[in-house]
Order: C-alpha cells, then sequence, then structure tokens
C-alpha cells in the first residue's frame, strides 16, 4: 500500500504557533503501517522478502515519531501578564536591562536588598521568577525521564532523604488483644547532590539592541534544549561524579537476587536479540517482575530503534502490542505508556536497552531553586556570551520501582 507521508503539517508563521496535528493522520499512517508490517510477515514466512517494504515501514516509523514529537515542546507564552508584585516586575527590569546593557547596579541593589548572598557579579544573577518557570517547563517537556520522574525543589545543594531499612513490628489485633510493643525502625539515608549544570548562548549586539526581542524567551529558548540533553545523559547513564548518577549506572543484578540499592533485571533469553519465537512473552514477563503496587503509573522508557522492533510484535490474537500516540493520550505498550529517550542503549549482546517502572517513586530529580546568569562581553567579541547556570541532582530513590530488560539468553 502507498500512502504519502511527507509532512503536510501547518507551517508556523510571525511567531504564532502551528496548529495541533490530527490525531486520524495519526491513525491512517499507522494502519498502512501495519497492513504493509503484515505483508512483510507474510513474505518472510514464503521466504519471499522485498527491501522496500523494509525501507517503507522505516520511513512510516520516522513519521509517527515526527507527528508524536511536534506536539511534545510547548510555545512559550508571550501574553502571560507579569506578576502583580512589584518587586517581582523590577526584578524583571532590572534583569532586562542588565542583559542588553551590562548595567547591573538595579539588580545588584535588588539581591541585596534580599540579602541573596550567592548572587554576586561573580557568580552571576538570579534570573526572573518567569524565566526560571519558562524554563523548567520547556526541561519537563523535552527531557524524558524529568517528565516521569519525582522532583523535588531545595534551597541548598544537598537533598537527603530517609528511608527505612528495618521497619517497625506491624500487624493485626482484636479489640481487646494486648497490643505488643513495636520495634525501634532502623533508618538509613540517601543523599542527592545537586550539581552545576551550565550553558553558554551567544548574542549579538543587534540582537540586544533590539526592543521587539523578547530576552526572557530568546534565553529560555537558547537553553533549553542543551540542558534537556545533558540532563538526559546524565539521568539515564551519569556516573554521579559532577553531575546526576543514572539509574543505569547503579549495580545491575538479576531480579531472583535483587536486594535494596541494586536494580534488578531480567533476560531476553536470546543474546543480544528478542527470541525468534514468541517475542512479545518477553514483555510480559518483565512487566510481571515489577511489584503490582508500582504498575499502575509504570511507563516503559526505550530509545527509537528499540521502539522500532516492538511496534512489529502481535500477542496470540494477531494484534499488535504497541498502539499509537495521539494529543489526548501517549503512545503505550500492552496498556503502559512509552517514553522515548535516546539516550537509553540500542539492543545488543548484554545491553540493558528497556526500562520498565513507576519513575515518579523511583527515581528523584533535584532542581536547587535559582537559575544565574554572568554577562560576558570580552572573551568571544564582538558576541556577547551569557554564562548561564542551573544545579541539578538525580538518582534511584526507591530500587524496587525500576525494572531493566537485559538483551542476554539468561
Amino acid at each position: 500500500m502507498d500512502i504519502d507521508i511527507r509532512d503536510h503539517s501547518p507551517e508556523q508563521k510571525a511567531g504564532v504557533p502551528a496548529q495541533p496535528l490530527a490525531d486520524d493522520e495519526v491513525r491512517h499512517i499507522f494502519e498502512a503501517y501495519r497492513q504493509e508490517n503484515d505483508a512483510r510477515v507474510a513474505a518472510i514466512e514464503k521466504k519471499k522478502t522485498d527491501p522496500l517494504v523494509e525501507e517503507k515501514l522505516a520511513r512510516m516509523d520516522a513519521r509517527i515519531d515526527s507527528l508524536t514529537l511536534k506536539t511534545a515542546r510547548p510555545a512559550l507564552d508571550r501574553d502571560e501578564p507579569e506578576a502583580d508584585d512589584p518587586t517581582r516586575r523590577e526584578h524583571k527590569s532590572a534583569f532586562d536591562i542588565y542583559v542588553r546593557t551590562g548595567e547591573s547596579t538595579g539588580l545588584r541593589a535588588l539581591e541585596m536588598k534580599a540579602m541573596s548572598a550567592g548572587s554576586a557579579p561573580d557568580g552571576g544573577y538570579v534570573v526572573p521568577p518567569e524565566i526560571e518557570k519558562t524554563i523548567d517547563e520547556r526541561l519537563v517537556a523535552t527531557s524524558p525521564i524529568r517528565s516521569i520522574a519525582g522532583r523535588r525543589e531545595i534551597s541548598s545543594n544537598l537533598y537527603k532523604k530517609p528511608f527505612m531499612t528495618v521497619g517497625p513490628a506491624v500487624g493485626w489485633v482484636g479489640e481487646t488483644d494486648a497490643r505488643p510493643q513495636t520495634g525501634t525502625p532502623t533508618l538509613a539515608e540517601l543523599s542527592f547532590p545537586a550539581m552545576e549544570l551550565y550553558a553558554q548562548p551567544a548574542a549579538t549586539a543587534t540582537l540586544l539592541d533590539d526592543a521587539a526581542v523578547n530576552i526572557g524567551e530568546w534565553l529560555a529558548s537558547e537553553i533549553d534544549q542543551v540542558f534537556a540533553q545533558q540532563e538526559g545523559m546524565a539521568f539515564v547513564n551519569g556516573d554521579g561524579t559532577n553531575k546526576p548518577k543514572g539509574f543505569l549506572a547503579y549495580t545491575i543484578v538479576a531480579n531472583g537476587s535483587w536486594s535494596w540499592g541494586n536494580v534488578g533485571y531480567i533476560a531476553s533469553g536470546a543474546a543480544g536479540a528478542f527470541p525468534s519465537s514468541n517475542p512479545g512473552d518477553v514483555l510480559i514477563d518483565f512487566v510481571s517482575a515489577l511489584g503490582s503496587g508500582y504498575r499502575q503509573n509504570a511507563t516503559f522508557v526505550m530509545n527509537r530503534k528499540t521502539q522500532s522492533t516492538i511496534r512489529k510484535f502481535k500477542d496470540s490474537n494477531g494484534n499488535y502490542l504497541w498502539a499509537p500516540g495521539f494529543q489526548a493520550q501517549p503512545a503505550t505498550l500492552q496498556g503502559y505508556s512509552v517514553a522515548i529517550d535516546d539516550n537509553m542503549p540500542d539492543i545488543a549482546a548484554n545491553s540493558l536497552s528497556i526500562a520498565f517502572g513507576d519513575f515518579r517513586r523511583g527515581y528523584l530529580v533535584v532542581d536547587r531553586q535559582g537559575v544565574r546568569v554572568l554577562r560576558d562581553p570580552f572573551t568571544a567579541k564582538p558576541y556577547v556570551l551569557f554564562y548561564t547556570t542551573k544545579r541539578v541532582g538525580g538518582g534511584v530513590q526507591d530500587f524496587d520501582a525500576i525494572k531493566l530488560l537485559k538483551f542476554a539468553a539468561s
């Protein structure tokens, strides 16, 4: 079946966001995808493969992904009214003057008034709350793990979370039965340091002199993608040294030998691949490995290549396991949402290419309040650099809430 998979989505003009993509376009392409894949499977069974079919399926994969991604990133709201707080309006105005001209008298006076000891000229100045909120919202929308993980905002550089390694004795008793004394719980703590993440966008004097340019919007749009990219890599694979610790960087053990402090895995049953027979059964076992209390809000995490492989899987009744996402509902796999993170490894021998779990309970992202900007007009003349920093930490907070699929025989 031939189908036109070119991008016919409406164009974005004059700063006006494009109209939302129609859900029926995704349905139309996926229906064509199913028919092409059914034909591919039938050809394989007859030992008559057609490379053009594989190429067509790959193009459809890419088109479905692009339709899904276009609605993922929110537009900045130019019409949002300023806060009624005079101090916030004053802060925004002073920050705008500092970015455009380098004049910092107004910001320095405001931060002295607020006794903000950490915001000296050497360390930059705190951006207005409106810009920080915009950056955070765009990071949530573009950073896959941040969008599904638990989040905590702190004012210091370290967040400590206590947990019970041995809890108090509990149980049921009758109304008149004696109440045995409960034991004292044994507590330990997890530490989540906030590490410094930086970006350094550059601007021309012409851009800074243009009064029509919204400086806050420009700064947020320049740094959100690079921040999201660096965060995303760290949340998955970070080693915890000057960056968050990723959930793949912890000790990985077979799920049958799982203990607190480790992340459990189940094996796919084939080295570097799904089994050739009934590959979807592995996903059923994978889902069952996660405790029932975590499944209600669980999410699959994988990269696009892995998703492309799974899109072709069917159950015993011939139904596809993967369902496409629409504007009102994300893509699902066996009824669970799917987060696409290209920092996850490709399927290979002993790779940990798929994660499944309740990431809101399992992984914690820690943000220190305040995004700082230091204006540098000297290093790269005639351009003006804006050294922008924020502090972010992350790590596993519940080791039983995340499971991994390892592509190995056992």
